[in-house]
């Protein structure tokens, strides 16, 4: 629990920064990201459990990367992690599970998740602000990627790539877990620091 708690204060202290560098009052961001002002309250006082579809309408709105919200500062040159050392951000009701492994640095930030997906298990995911790139490798087993209502079936050793401004959701098919890692490309930006 002290590493949940220890999680909870950073993503507090550092959407708490990123609202005040992009010179937002909780009201606003609150109105922009469609989260309520209390629950932005409590998060920057580093209580509640925010999920996932509220970090990324947050990181979205504020124009920085997930990671940013959720990571510490820089470690060194460089950064190697394991995937039992990152909770999930998202845990579907089979057992799927989504991990932000690591955000790379600089004017466009690409995110690293991995995600394993149940047969039928599936994750819609708002769109998000444009220039957002999204790719999908599958390691193994099979999804289906619905990207603006049209279906779209990526099997193990396959890729795909779409524009992330649309609605889009990953649905797990076949009769096995499938493995994917996703790739999630920001767009530059002078604000994209943690």
């Amino acid at each position: 629990m002290a590493e949940t708690g220890a999680a909870l204060r950073t993503v507090a202290h550092n959407v708490r920064a990123a609202r005040t560098r992009a010179g937002l009052s909780l009201e606003e961001l609150g109105r922009r990201a469609q989260v309520s002002k209390g629950a932005l309250v409590a998060l920057e006082k580093a209580q509640g459990n925010p999920n996932l579809a509220t970090l990324v309408r947050l990181a979205d709105t504020l124009g920085i990367s997930v990671s940013a919200l959720m990571q510490g500062p820089s470690e060194g040159r460089v950064r190697v992690v394991a995937a039992d050392a990152v909770a999930p951000l998202w845990t579907g009701e089979h057992g799927g599970e989504a991990r932000l492994m690591l955000t790379t640095s600089g004017p466009a930030p690409v995110e690293v998740w991995r995600w394993r997906l149940e047969p039928d298990e599936e994750y819609p995911s708002h769109p998000h602000q444009a220039g957002v790139v999204e790719t999908v490798s599958v390691t193994s087993g099979r999804i289906i990627l619905v990207v603006d209502g049209t279906e779209h079936t990526v099997e193990a050793g396959q890729t795909a790539t779409f524009d992330g401004d649309t609605p889009h959701t990953y649905r797990g098919s076949g009769t096995g877990t499938c493995h994917l890692i996703m790739t999630v490309h920001l767009p530059p930006g002078p604000t994209r620091t943690a």
